[in-house]
């Protein structure tokens, strides 16, 4: 007898981990690893003092450029709004505060990814490239994914099955009628 449910899919199939899940933990754990190295070198070089104010420098410049592209994004937003249009997409404010905090992570090599981020032919090859990875990504997004989500929204039964709908609100008030409650405090 069918009752029109869907069949659990078997036990022993578990899904299948993700590359990034994967090796994420590998490579954090990779690039600590280098970072203390290289402040290990730096400071057998130069020596400790040395390393501290490179540290101490690289927080301050990081906070600098991080408040700076913050500025300069809401700038861009206040005059969007004033001139009553959709913010550009441009600035690289979002990549320069993403520089920006790479300085400020103690390091070598975070201080040098994070001084190539504020470089502009830098910001705008990886923003063209980082738009066009989200565009593909969405555009090829099955059912019930996050891209599906913003193509369509979805009502679902308790029985799994889904209804395409709009809410229609009935409940007797008119528009611009006030309603007659008495207050919340006296």
């Amino acid at each position: 007898m069918t009752t029109g449910a869907q069949t659990p899919p078997p036990l022993d199939t578990r899904p299948r981990r993700s590359r990034l899940r994967t090796f994420l933990p590998l490579g954090l754990a990779a690039w600590l690893v280098l970072e203390i190295w290289l402040l290990t070198v730096v400071a057998d070089a130069a020596g400790g003092f040395a390393v501290f104010l490179l540290l101490l420098a690289g927080f301050l410049l990081g906070s600098v450029v991080i408040k700076r592209a913050g500025r300069r994004a809401f700038r861009n937003l206040d005059e969007a709004l004033r001139r009553g249009t959709p913010p550009s997409s441009g600035g690289g404010s979002g990549l320069m505060m993403l520089g920006g905090l790479l300085l400020m992570l103690p390091g070598p090599a975070s201080d040098a990814l994070g001084l190539l981020l504020l470089l502009p032919p830098v910001q705008k090859a990886v923003g063209r490239r980082a738009e066009r990875t989200v565009d593909r990504k969405l555009r090829t997004a099955g059912p019930g994914s996050l891209g599906d989500a913003f193509q369509q929204a979805r009502m679902h039964r308790p029985d799994g099955k889904v209804v395409q709908g709009e809410v229609i609100r009935r409940d007797g008030h008119e528009e611009g009628r006030q309603d007659q409650r008495p207050p919340l405090t006296r």
